[in-house]
């Protein structure tokens, strides 16, 4: 029987040793998808790294491995492994996909973006061995099987597994691989499918689901059919969207009475300037307070992502986002140094200016600044952004935005929890390891 492993691979810490975790909380979908498009003739076997080891001398002869920010690092090591020992190597996922023209040299074809419309090609063309350097066919409407949860849940993962209404965001930030890909657009799945799916996962005994959408508010419209469509299941889920949302309270109540407990903003600077260099103009830090403010109002915890390294940021404004995060009680904050990946309109943009430090782009690790920014050097940027987490993940800290908080016994299981992925991203910070989904 032909046979097909699928890796998600782990990043390297500063050691280039793999990360490595006891428990994997949120589970990819990339790789069951992949599954449960192969045709049954085809033994399938998934690895997911952080919670397992690789094998390395696997009898599979097909070997496809996803791409993940700085993680394509261990990506590349992976796929050279594999051909050494005669394995054909496919690389997919946002990284793959945005340097396509890079990643191949390393592998024998790269997919680019979605899978569904060349999957089958892609292996047809395996067997007849006629790989193709490069797939890519951009999906008009978002259609997928059951995905093949059989192959890891024997695996130690969390207590939700992941399910997708739609890919894309309509937002257009120039350092975001999704715009790269998506370009403006969200495309949506039949409610029929999504139903489906959570269906599929409540039958496995699973009471909580992560919605995997880059964006849930992509579609007002489409999200208010959905959320009357999961309320009956009455099960817990959480996602992330655009922090607008918190100015539609209408919407935020039918959210909680969805099930819905916890979402994730991507808000990035308390700086309006450096918001406006990234194409975000849209948002408005000084709203920020006020939105916040609404979602947790309506029962749903809030976490955030934040760059620092923007156009607008100062050593100054860095340690003022300290203040900010403590002040409106952010559960789960967490940082990057804003990078210049190849393939965004940001990394074009530093290129122009001459502002790209160095012409090694595997050296970008997300854990130092690999531009020129505007207020500070390199070497300031990549201090503050270690002393913004260390601040942060401070006992005193972690406790004042977990538990000394007026609605703590509202949700107190909620905010424990929360207090102990603080203390678990407290230690990687403390290894000199980003915090990342774990």
């Amino acid at each position: 029987m032909k046979k097909l492993l699928l890796i998600q691979p782990s990043p390297y810490d500063k050691n280039h040793h793999p990360i490595k975790k006891k428990r994997l909380y949120f589970v990819g979908l990339a790789m069951p998808l992949l599954a449960a498009m192969t045709p049954k003739d085809w033994e399938v076997e998934i690895c997911l790294e952080t919670i397992e080891e690789v094998p390395l001398e696997t009898d599979a002869g097909l070997v496809a491995i996803s791409t993940m920010g700085h993680g394509v690092l261990r990506s590349i090591d992976l796929a050279k492994h594999y051909r050494s020992k005669g394995k054909k190597v496919i690389l997919g996922g946002y990284m793959a996909s945005i340097m396509a023209e890079e990643a191949v040299q390393f592998c024998d074809a790269v997919v680019v973006g979605d899978a569904e419309e060349v999957w089958e090609d892609l292996l047809n063309d395996y067997e007849s061995d006629t790989l193709k350097a490069i797939y890519h066919k951009p999906i008009r409407k978002l259609s997928t099987p059951l995905p093949r949860f059989d192959l890891i849940l024997n695996k130690s993962i969390g207590d939700f597994l992941p399910v997708q209404a739609g890919r894309g965001c309509p937002n257009c930030c120039s350092f975001c691989s999704v715009s790269c890909l998506y370009k403006g657009s969200y495309i949506k799945k039949d409610l029929s499918e999504v139903k489906r799916d959570i269906e599929q996962v409540k039958a496995l005994g699973f009471n909580k689901f992560t919605l995997l959408d880059d964006n849930i508010h992509g579609d007002r419209a489409y999200l208010i059919q959905l959320l009357q469509m999961i309320k009956p299941f009455k099960m817990k889920w959480m996602s992330q969207c655009d922090i607008k949302i918190g100015r539609d309270k209408e919407l935020l109540k039918l959210l909680k009475e969805s099930g819905c407990y916890a979402l994730s903003f991507g808000i990035e600077s308390i700086s309006q300037e450096s918001l406006n260099h990234m194409d975000k103009g849209w948002a408005n830090p000084l709203e920020y307070t006020e939105l916040i403010d609404n979602i947790v109002s309506a029962g749903i915890d809030v976490s955030t992502e934040m760059v620092v390294g923007g156009e607008g940021d100062t050593l100054e404004s860095i340690k003022r986002t300290k203040d900010f995060i403590e002040q409106n009680k952010i559960c789960v904050p967490r940082f990057y140094i804003l990078t210049p990946i190849p393939g965004t309109k940001f990394f074009e943009e530093m290129f122009a200016d001459g502002r790209i430090l160095s012409d090694d782009i595997y050296s970008f690790d997300g854990c130092k600044a690999e531009h020129m920014p505007k207020n500070m050097s390199p070497e300031e940027l990549t201090k503050a952004y270690w002393d913004l987490y260390n601040a942060l993940f401070s006992y005193k800290s972690i406790i004042k935005r977990t538990l000394v908080r007026k609605d703590f016994f509202k949700r107190p299981i909620n905010y424990l929890f929360y207090t102990a992925v603080n203390l678990f991203y407290r230690s990687h910070i403390k290894r000199g390891i980003t915090p990342n989904i774990f």
